[in-house]
């Protein structure tokens, strides 16, 4: 039986909030690496989406929090999307009692991000783009941040964010504390941990590519004329779905042109203003829209319970988005529909990425009885349909297929003196290569 949150070390204000909404027994990733965050560790952790992780790095921020001075946070959580960023501080200020929170990202104005930090942030969510332009107007600084989360890794090396995530960690305290959280520790994410991290606590739960392996997935030859109406008749019988799209105009086009067909949706991308992004989400989550249109740049933002279907309505851009996309449903123990439209010509290179993907299924003529018959199936095992956004902690919701977390302490030794503001961290020395890197390659 794992631990409980109070057997972890958590506070017994937090356990109080968190008993208050449900959340009484910790969830694997959070059983690996909560004890070790709030001794200060740095914890390298991979776990899919859906799996509990902001409760993971997000109770020992708040635990362990130190009160910041004006315009110098002393924690600092870094997400790839608005939504995420959004989802994460209302998250940690549902049990934050006295610690501030704060969240800064594109999209909407400065005026309430500038005077949240001159009255003082102690933990700071952020998107890498608008914290670099407050940096540059001088509206904040870094050299207090004690402890860094880089959350969903992956998706910040996929949308080109690792350079901006290199120049911000240069500018916190060389002593900090860094936790970095990713479906995936290879490539660009395996760099951070080389250059960023010290003798971090490896944490690994669930499947490599548990996206994919949630869900059913069927993939249809379809005619370019024939993909509007085989996707509304594909959501229809779904239930309710997220219908991807490559570009901003396709999605509005293809918003316009489901509306037309008596569904209801509702778009959401880059060119969106946060505040109709916003809406968007919450027309969805509340079922007063059958069918969300989101682009690429918006897959990782949307965490919303109970989706019954994805919907590919043109095709990935390669297997990495398909498995962003993929993960909107079958989440936290749900079943879930993934169709692929395939045109013609893309079927070479759709059965290429099904080989990357380790999917078998076969290109099919559509079928929707196939759709009706797997929704049934799904719901026999299914929690109750999605009444709220899932704010990034239910994320705090079990992934389907659990597996024992496998941790790998590569700890410092004993005699390592605890840090003055934060009691329980090691200090670490100031030479290391993961901490000021040289500003000639800084600079780089």
């Amino acid at each position: 039986m794992s631990p409980t949150f109070a057997q972890l070390g958590v506070p017994d204000s937090i356990c109080r909030a968190l008993d208050e909404r449900g959340i009484t027994q910790p969830f694997d990733i959070q059983a690996a690496a909560m004890a070790d965050a709030m001794a200060g560790h740095d914890i390298c952790g991979r776990a899919p989406t859906g799996s509990g992780k902001t409760l993971a790095f997000g109770i020992p921020l708040v635990a362990t929090a130190v009160r910041a001075r004006p315009h110098r946070p002393t924690a600092l959580v870094l997400a790839p999307t608005r939504e995420l960023a959004d989802q994460i501080m209302t998250e940690l200020r549902s049990f934050a009692g006295g610690v501030r929170v704060a969240v800064v990202y594109g999209g909407v104005g400065y005026g309430r991000q500038m005077e949240a930090l001159r009255r003082g942030v102690d933990i700071l969510v952020a998107c890498p783009g608008r914290l670099e332009d407050l940096i540059e107007q001088g509206v904040v600084s870094l050299a207090a941040v004690e402890a860094v989360v880089i959350d969903e890794a992956d998706r910040m090396a996929d949308m080109g964010f690792i350079p901006a995530v290199r120049r911000l960690l240069d500018q916190t305290s060389p002593d900090r504390q860094t936790m970095l959280f990713s479906a995936t520790l290879d490539g660009d994410v395996a760099s951070l941990t080389r250059e960023y991290q010290y003798k971090p606590v490896r944490c690994e739960v669930g499947e490599e590519t548990p996206d994919v392996i949630a869900a059913d997935h069927v993939f249809w030859n379809v005619a370019r004329a024939e993909r509007i109406g085989v996707a509304a008749d594909a959501i229809t019988a779904s239930g309710s779905a997220i219908v991807f799209c490559r570009t901003r105009h396709g999605c509005d086009r293809l918003a316009r042109q489901l509306d037309r067909a008596g569904i209801a949706t509702a778009a959401i991308h880059g060119g969106r203003s946060q505040n109709q992004r916003t809406r968007a989400l919450g027309e969805f989550a509340s079922g007063r829209v059958q069918a969300l249109i989101a682009t690429d740049v918006a897959a990782r933002g949307i965490h919303v319970q109970g989706v019954d279907a994805v919907i590919h309505f043109d095709a990935p851009e390669d297997h990495k988005a398909y498995l962003h996309r993929s993960g909107r449903t079958a989440r936290a123990g749900q079943g879930g529909v993934v169709v692929s439209l395939v045109l013609p010509e893309q079927a070479r290179e759709m059965g290429r990425m099904q080989r990357q993907l380790g999917l078998e299924q076969p290109i099919t003529e559509v079928d929707m009885a196939a759709i009706a018959w797997l929704r049934e199936s799904a719901s026999h095992s299914e929690p109750a349909r999605r009444s709220e956004p899932d704010t990034a902690s239910r994320d705090s919701d079990r992934p389907r297929r659990s597996s024992q977390p496998r941790r790998d302490s590569e700890r410092s030794g004993a005699g390592h003196k605890s840090r003055s503001r934060r009691s329980s961290r090691p200090q670490r020395s100031r030479n290391r290569n993961r901490n000021r890197r040289p500003s000639a390659k800084r600079a780089a």
